[in-house]
């Protein structure tokens, strides 16, 4: 019982890495360390940003990985 409890918890662990990285990505390159109260829409349009560049910038990490 313990085993599976421990893969169980193994597996969740490996999705929430998964799922905060681009989370982590957004905060520490770009500096959005607290959200301050511009609007709804500013706030939003702006973390949409925020996470297109978190893509773009994995993204340029993964094929520069697969080029070396």
């Amino acid at each position: 019982m313990g085993r599976l409890l421990d893969e169980c918890e193994r597996l969740k662990a490996s999705i929430r890495g998964k799922v905060e990285h681009p989370f982590r990505v957004v905060k520490r390159q770009s500096g959005h360390v607290e959200v301050r109260y511009r609007g709804l829409m500013k706030n939003t349009q702006r973390l949409y940003m925020l996470f297109v560049l978190s893509n773009v910038w994995m993204t340029c990490h993964r094929i520069l990985e697969a080029r070396a």
